[in-house]
């Protein structure tokens, strides 16, 4: 560590009174020193890495740290505060202050010896010793690793500590008290407490520990369970997986554990290798500040029997993180597919508002107007116009490219990105749309996990995520999308355009009610939003279709029955529905006006069986309608805030209001024929608390 820390860049007497005042000090040292290239780019970034999480930790430490383009080699700073400053550590401010500066690109090795820093801040003896040092040379000898604590100390007098507070040099006495016991401690694996016989094995931790950056919280966090470990007489093997890398735990240890803890704040990495054990799951920070009551607890879940599920729960891709043991593969391909639309669904609301209002404004001619880059004029309405309608054309070009990059990410996670880009900018550069999206992005996710499944030798795994993959996969895709399947998909996607197209009559209405009952049948849910969809990739060009502007009102239009129904049933029929739906019911106004069909959700969950097939009725009647009225609809969302961009506004109502009434009787009928629901008007009180409780745990759509 010998470069990267200097007296030049230690301050035993910081004068900041804020973390961004302690930061902006040292990092003008780096500076100075010519370690930092831009100090208010340098500072920001620092600034961002605080956001994600403060940086102060128990007994007197900040550590902010970031990786930065403007930092040139790695670089510590340190800081002694007198006053101390807040760095929101739990127990009060910090008066010890290391700035971690790293390059963007910073390599292994020093990332590996940032790590053994971070390690060293939970030595009690290292941190009681930078407190009494009295000299920067000494100070940066003793952080270098250069000198003992004893030898930086040494003739430094009981005057050399006067700038440590009173809280840290309380926090300093009660660390070296914990030191003292780390020293009389059992070893991991010796017997540690009496009820332990010499014939017992030791109860037996496997840990990992990471961060969002990776290089500090992440080993000061394995440090402290390895030093709780061995208080408890506990053995604790922890994985960091850190900036730098990590080094996988042996299987065998991981079989041989009695018990998980998983302390981070990124997903840990191959999770998979952990399941069937007693688990406990915390933030980072809790694995430096309270190791010993994680140690505890996970005892505590091994004693009562409690483990996580199978192997299949904890799996690498965001899919599988989030799925559910025994998955089949229908429901692994739905579930890649709604990962792509959940992408891609905020560029279609931001772009198709956007082009909306420019239509509003400076009508269709609009799509036509000069490029505002060389033709813009501040006082021309039609100027503003053009460059929203500009704006959201940029936004909709990415529609298929997300699509794809996001379905391919949900295969194989990050490496599946480039290929899924690629083979959906592919898709919409041979006009192969939608459909073309969908099957470049399941050929990404594909071609990636077989290359992933291949034995590489140790000595090129390191660029296996940068260079092979994106560059083997991005070429394959590639071949597929331009030479194979690219030609039959854009053949079979005009050809759904030119049947969209010819609909009229009978076959409009009929897919009208279609599109309506799939909006109304799971309310947000896959279904949902495969409707929606198919929609919103039919207006997604610049000069859409009409049939596909009717198509997209017909949906918006059934998206927003289920809410608005539910709120004038609960209006109309109070006695009905519980004390909670009713509030649930003043919600649901804005939330239906604004097309968010997830406001019914509450509704569905409590009395499936008869608010879902009610609201399938209204819906497919309203979506019918809309059809019928050639009602139109060029913005991909909205509800009645954007009713002045759809075509025969007035119809389009009445559509919505039939199947809010449809609806609402049904459900009024329905619920009427049973007995009044526990907590509903004249309920006994005790009943409709213990359903408000019941319907408090109902999952809501986010």
């Amino acid at each position: 560590m010998s470069d990267m820390i200097t007296a030049d860049l230690v301050d035993l007497d910081l004068s900041a009174d804020t973390k961004e005042a302690a930061a902006r000090a040292l990092a003008e040292r780096m500076v100075a020193l010519g370690r930092v290239t831009d100090l208010e780019g340098f500072l920001a970034d620092v600034a961002a890495r605080e956001a994600q999480m403060p940086t102060g930790l128990d007994g007197g430490i900040g550590i902010p740290h970031c990786r930065s383009e403007h930092v040139t080699e790695p670089t510590l700073g340190f800081g002694r505060s007198a006053a101390g400053i807040d760095f929101g550590a739990p127990d009060g401010p910090a008066d010890l202050i290391f700035l971690i500066a790293a390059p963007a690109g910073a390599d292994d090795a020093h990332l590996t010896i940032l790590s053994s820093l971070a390690r060293q801040l939970m030595n009690a003896e290292f941190t009681s010793a930078l407190r009494a040092v009295g000299d920067a040379s000494a100070a940066a000898a003793l952080i270098r690793g250069d000198e003992t604590p004893e030898a930086a100390v040494a003739g430094a007098g009981t005057g050399a500590a006067q700038g440590a507070s009173e809280n840290s040099v309380a926090s300093s006495a009660a660390a070296s008290a914990d030191d003292a016991t780390d020293n009389t401690a059992p070893a991991a694996g010796a017997s540690a407490s009496p009820e332990d016989t010499s014939a017992e094995r030791p109860f037996r931790i496997v840990a990992v520990t990471s961060c969002p950056t990776g290089i500090a919280h992440t080993y000061m966090a394995a440090e402290s369970l390895e030093n709780a470990g061995r208080e408890a007489g506990v053995e604790v093997v922890v994985e960091p997986q850190g900036s730098a890398g990590f080094t996988r735990l042996d299987p065998g240890v991981i079989a041989a554990a009695d018990g998980v803890i998983f302390a981070h704040d990124v997903p840990v990495r191959e999770k998979e290798r952990f399941a069937g054990k007693p688990t406990v799951d915390v933030g980072v920070k809790a694995g430096i500040n309270r190791p010993g009551e994680l140690i505890t607890e996970v005892r505590g879940k091994a004693a009562r029997g409690e483990v996580t599920a199978g192997a299949a729960s904890g799996a690498g891709t965001p899919v599988e993180r989030a799925g559910d043991s025994g998955e089949g593969y229908g429901t692994k391909l739905r579930k890649w597919l709604m990962s792509g639309v959940s992408y891609m669904v905020p560029f279609v609301a931001a772009g198709g508002l956007l082009i909306a209002l420019g239509f509003a404004i400076g009508g269709y001619k609009i799509k036509s107007a000069p490029s505002v880059m060389d033709h813009f004029v501040w006082t021309q309405t039609d100027s503003w116009a053009a460059l929203m309608f500009q704006i959201g054309a940029v936004a909709f070009g990415f529609l298929v490219p997300v699509l794809a990059g996001y379905i391919a990410y949900g295969m194989a996670d990050r490496p599946g990105l480039v290929p899924g880009f690629v083979g959906g900018m592919i898709a919409s550069t041979i006009n192969a749309g939608f459909l073309g999206g969908l099957v470049a992005g399941l050929l990404a996710g594909g071609v990636v996990m077989a290359i992933q499944k291949i034995d590489i030798p140790a000595v090129l795994r390191g660029i296996m995520p940068v260079v092979v993959i994106p560059l083997i996969s991005s070429a394959i895709v590639g071949f597929l999308m331009f030479v194979v399947v690219g030609k039959p998909i854009a053949s079979a996607q005009k050809a759904m355009t030119d049947w969209l197209n010819g609909l009229s009559g009978s076959n409009a209405i009929l897919l009208g009610a279609l599109l309506g009952l799939m909006m109304c049948f799971d309310l947000g849910g896959p279904v949902n939003k495969v409707a929606y969809t198919f929609a919103t990739a039919g207006i997604a060009v610049s000069n859409p279709s009409d049939s596909a502007m009717k198509i997209m009102a017909a949906v918006m239009a059934a998206g927003m029955v289920p809410p608005l129904a539910m709120a004038l049933a609960t209006t109309v029929r109070g006695k009905l529905f519980t004390e909670t739906e009713r509030e649930n019911g003043k919600a649901a106004w804005v939330l239906g006006a604004s097309f968010i069909s997830e406001g019914a959700i509450p509704f569905a969950a409590a009395d499936p069986l008869r608010v879902i097939p009610s609201a399938m009725v209204g819906g497919a009647i309203t979506g019918s309608l809309s059809m019928a009225f050639s009602t139109t609809l060029r913005a991909p969302h909205g509800g009645i805030f954007v009713v002045p961009l759809i075509g025969n506004p007035f119809l389009y109502l009445i559509a919505i209001a039939v199947g809010v009434c449809v609806t609402t009787a049904l459900v009024v009928v329905l619920k009427g024929m049973r007995k009044p629901a526990p907590g509903a008007v004249g309920a006994g009180k005790a009943d409709g608390t213990a359903t408000a409780a019941a319907e408090a745990k109902q999952p809501v759509a986010a």
